[in-house]
């Protein structure tokens, strides 16, 4: 495998996913790589939203809209600006976050796609789909999933 050239990392926001921002930014530091900071998000309805909260917890801000996206990617932006990495752009889009990670990586010729192993055994990720066992089957590139819990 050469050297990524581009790097996607996917981040929710949570504890786990700047742990996986900060490894994939030191990565693309490390390898000369730039980064793109992917943040997915899912327009709702409030009710909908009130029974997230009520069925999630703290996971609920999984199903808020774009504006909370944006300033989820730009605090995990902030986590990496400090390590030099000479090249990050935000992706924000909607979607369900493999998907949108799966876009990203094929129409921005990504070589490598990073996500935090969170959500794999949660009850979001039974309600809504762990983001690292879904995007290991959608992502057509090689996929680093971070062990952040």
């Amino acid at each position: 495998m050469s050297p990524p050239r581009l790097i996607a990392v996917g981040t929710d926001g949570s504890a786990s996913s700047h742990i996986a921002v900060e490894r994939a930014g030191q990565l693309a530091l490390d390898q000369h790589a730039g980064l793109l900071i992917v943040c997915a998000y899912r327009d709702q309805e409030p009710e909908t939203i009130n029974d997230a909260e009520a069925a999630l917890g703290a996971d609920a801000y999984l199903m808020r809209g774009a504006a909370p996206a944006e300033e989820i990617a730009a605090r995990a932006r902030s986590r990496v600006d400090e390590l030099g990495v000479e090249h990050i752009e935000l992706v924000v889009e909607e979607g369900d976050p493999a998907e949108v990670l799966a876009g990203v990586a094929q129409r921005r010729g990504v070589s490598l796609v990073a996500v935090g192993n969170r959500g794999i055994n949660t009850l979001a990720g039974r309600l809504l789909g762990s983001v690292p066992a879904k995007a290991s089957h959608q992502v057509p590139v090689d996929l680093l999933i971070v062990h952040t819990t």
